[in-house]
């Protein structure tokens, strides 16, 4: 997740060190050079007896990157075609596949697919690997020349195979590239209850929910008995927008605090008085494709009792990006802080449990098929406290609620057995005081005064 794009000096590496003044400077800057040397060593090996001619500008470059990979998996260094990409997720579109990817050990692996595009109405699941991409195997490609592949003029075929867990053969795809649109919320009324859809927190998701809730309310005439928030397989995006939309549901009360490393280190964001929804009950929907900027808002309206959670368990990345310009160009994108709830728990590794767990059963494969989050990372952040496992994956195998299969799903006809299951709850939960229940018995009255 990232933090606001705000300036910031540009940090300058340099070899030559300033001679220390006191001894104890001396004692840390003669580690140091005694380090940088190392690196010199290296250096200069390779530019004088590799195999092919090396460019500093390629040897520097991958000296970043390395030093950057091996602190944890979402810090960073931007160049022109990350700054391009970074754009393309808070504002633009692109001709593409509607897939988000991150690199393990040298494999893609598909964090979500977008709901809507080709990737997701293919049948492309979190947890996926992709290994070749019109036939050619990608493994050890860098993570931007697999994106840079996949993306291309709409209406162009490609060709992917993939490989999932639980499954014993590779699955092959040909898919066609379309415009993928950055529309991060989308709503629709679902008979008396609201549904709002936020797919990714870009630079307008939180008015974009906004004026979602207003939507449903004129279109129902009047409020709804409450509304179903989904977040899942969103995978965050920008901290004022996670903020944003958490404040759309929250009367008062603390959203998210950040820590640093100093204990003194801390700032807290706090909902603004007034709630969009005038206190309806409200759902939140999450998988294991809800991460980062989804997991503070699901984390906030649970605490603050505002909202149930409902779903499997979220992805868990508790830390905060800043993005520091080096160039017109080029950024360090650097883990600087962890996120916490309102309660004061980090979800790095652990996630949110959800209050209700609710498996997918509209998907075949999902007892087989093993989940992809934060902890399954190399060298993710490790949380101070560690959450309890049992809690966390909460067996739902024996629960008669949940021994429907996808063939009588498709039967009865309930494409999403999540969602239809939170519609039902919101149901049940809805006071007979509710606007919605005032209004119809107002009605009701009305046509017996006739």
């Amino acid at each position: 997740m990232l933090r606001n794009l705000v300036p910031a000096a540009a940090l300058v590496a340099t070899l030559a060190l300033i001679p220390a003044t006191t001894a104890g400077m001396a004692a840390v800057d003669t580690g140091t050079y005694r380090e940088m040397d190392k690196f010199l060593d290296v250096y200069n090996r390779v530019k004088a007896d590799y195999v092919d001619k090396v460019s500093d500008d390629k040897l520097v470059k991958g000296a970043i990157q390395g030093m950057l990979a091996s602190l944890d998996p979402h810090s960073g260094y931007e160049d022109a075609l990350d700054f391009q990409n970074l754009k393309i997720m808070t504002e633009g579109n692109y001709g593409g596949l509607g897939l988000s990817v991150t690199m393990e050990d040298g494999a893609i692996k598909v964090m979500s697919p977008q709901d809507g595009t080709p990737a997701g109405r293919a049948g492309v699941k979190s947890g996926d690997y992709i290994t070749h991409i019109d036939g050619k195997l990608i493994y050890g490609q860098t993570l931007d020349e697999a994106i840079g592949s996949m993306r291309g003029k709409p209406g162009t075929r490609i060709a992917l195979t993939l490989v999932r867990p639980g499954r014993d053969k590779p699955i092959d795809l040909v898919l066609t590239r379309e415009v993928i649109t950055q529309k991060p919320v989308k709503w629709e009324v679902k008979g008396q209850i609201g549904y709002i859809d936020v797919n990714t927190f870009s630079e307008n998701t939180g008015a974009d929910t906004r004026a979602a809730i207003m939507g449903i309310g004129k279109s129902l005439g009047h409020d709804p008995l409450g509304y179903v928030l989904d977040l899942r397989d969103n995978g965050g995006g920008l901290l004022t927008q996670a903020i944003a939309v958490g404040d759309a549901f929250l009367d008062h009360g603390e959203i998210v605090s950040q820590r640093g490393r100093e204990k003194s280190d801390i700032e807290r964001y706090y909902a603004k008085s007034g709630d969009d929804t005038h206190g309806a009950p409200v759902i939140v929907l999450v998988n294991a494709g809800t991460a980062s900027a989804s997991e503070i808002v699901a984390g906030a309206l649970q605490d603050q009792h505002r909202a149930l959670v409902m779903g499997e368990r979220s992805f868990g990345k508790g830390s905060v990006q800043t993005l520091i310009p080096l160039g017109p160009e080029t950024a360090l994108r650097l883990t600087t802080a962890r996120y916490y709830t309102p309660s004061g728990r980090s979800v790095q590794e652990g996630g949110i449990a959800p209050d209700i767990a609710v498996p997918e059963l509209n998907d075949p494969d999902y007892k087989t098929r093993p989940s992809f989050r934060e902890a399954d990372l190399r060298r993710h952040l490790i949380n101070e406290v560690k959450a309890d496992d049992k809690v966390l994956e909460e067996d739902t195998t024996a629960d008669p609620r949940f021994a429907a299969t996808p063939d009588s799903l498709k039967k009865d006809g309930i494409t999403d057995f999540q969602l239809w299951y939170a519609l039902k709850t919101l149901n049940r939960l809805a006071p007979a005081t509710a606007p919605a229940a005032k209004v119809a018995a107002t009605a009701v009255s009305a046509r017996r005064r006739r």
